[in-house]
């Protein structure tokens, strides 16, 4: 049982339930100082419940082992070493047509970390090894983690669709880390004196795909996506890194980070509006989706619709309405990959 599980929260819920129900009952039986500990017994039983829920809701901590710094535990799958393309990919199994996603420990020389990386490989990785397959990066929101793809979004079961569907060309997707801290979030920044998360996602990540997996190399054939804060990611690095990508796609993604990345780029360099206003745009693909009653979503992406001229393109997709949330961030996921996918190059021969 994960610690934000619903299983967990239902638990924790009886928890408070039982020691309500021992306060009512001890309650005329014991003296003054037993029922100031009970109280706080259930005061105590009813915020952890209440920190549960909130956990299960962000994800910030999805493991116990998360709660102790684990290096090892971060997402529920087995982390293998970086190896040669024949070692790195498991075995294939399940269903014909189903991909399979697999973590990796991914250690970064140009950012300084090393973090653990899911990567979701289509079937056709492993039925077709005459192909070098396309790549996408898909950078989570925050609070959260790349499980957050993974099981919120079931993003290889609607992969595993779009694909078989033909509305999306086999591609290998990457689900790394925005953050070394689950209590810092980056905006996918290199921090003054802190993470250099940018380097790592741009510089690190695709030298480490590149190393390891049968994907192809070329500019066209890469392209980025996420929601809420990894939108802004998103959006943020391929514009900043153009040479490296072809095009993006934000699901409910801001305009700036929000946070101070400690050199003032927040308002400049790291700040959307701001580069499209100061800096020559560039040949680059963006599809921005949000709900329309998510206002900050909404006032940023808009503004990015309204900035952007040629050579850089732009596409909108609207939710009428669900805030910030995944159940949205569902509704744009399929969409959103299925854009990507008709903009980046095609597998070809290895």
């Amino acid at each position: 049982m994960t610690i934000d599980s619903p299983a967990t929260v239902l638990l924790a819920i009886a928890v408070v339930l039982a020691v309500t129900a021992g306060l009512a009952l001890l309650w005329d039986r014991t003296r003054v100082p037993a029922r100031i500990a009970l109280v706080a017994v259930v005061v105590l039983s009813v915020t952890g419940t209440a920190a549960l829920e909130l956990n299960r809701l962000t994800e910030t901590y999805p493991h116990w082992g998360d709660l102790v710094g684990d290096p090892d535990a971060p997402l529920a799958l087995p982390v293998l070493p970086g190896a040669g393309p024949s070692a790195s990919v498991p075995p294939v199994s399940g269903p014909p047509g189903k991909g399979k996603i697999v973590t990796y420990q991914v250690a970064g020389a140009a950012g300084g970390m090393s973090m653990p990386m899911s990567v979701y490989l289509p079937s056709e990785y492993f039925t077709r090894p005459d192909l070098r397959f396309p790549v996408i990066e898909a950078l989570h929101g925050y609070p959260g983690t790349p499980e957050s793809w993974i099981r919120r979004l079931e993003i290889a079961g609607n992969l595993d669709r779009e694909i078989i569907a033909g509305r999306m060309v086999p591609t290998v997707v990457l689900l790394p880390y925005q953050t070394p801290d689950r209590l810092l979030d980056t905006e996918c920044t290199n921090m003054t004196g802190g993470p250099q998360t940018e380097t790592y996602l741009t510089q690190d990540v695709p030298k480490w795909a590149l190393d390891h997996l049968r994907i192809r190399s070329d500019r066209a054939a890469w392209g980025l996506t996420g929601y809420s804060a990894g939108g802004f990611c998103a959006m943020n690095l391929a514009l900043k890194h153009p040479q490296q990508y072809s095009a993006a796609a934000s699901l409910s993604g801001f305009a700036d980070p929000g946070i101070k990345v400690g050199d003032g780029s927040e308002k400049t360099t790291n700040n959307i509006a701001w580069r499209l206003t100061h800096h020559p745009q560039p040949d680059l693909a963006l599809w921005i989706g949000w709900a329309e009653d998510d206002r900050n979503a909404r006032v940023g992406s808009r503004q990015i619709a309204r900035l952007a001229k040629a050579p850089l393109t732009v596409v909108t997709a609207i939710v009428p309405r669900g805030g910030h949330s995944h159940a949205v961030w569902r509704q744009m996921e399929g969409p959103a990959f299925d854009w990507l996918s008709a903009q980046l190059a095609r597998p070809a021969q290895a």
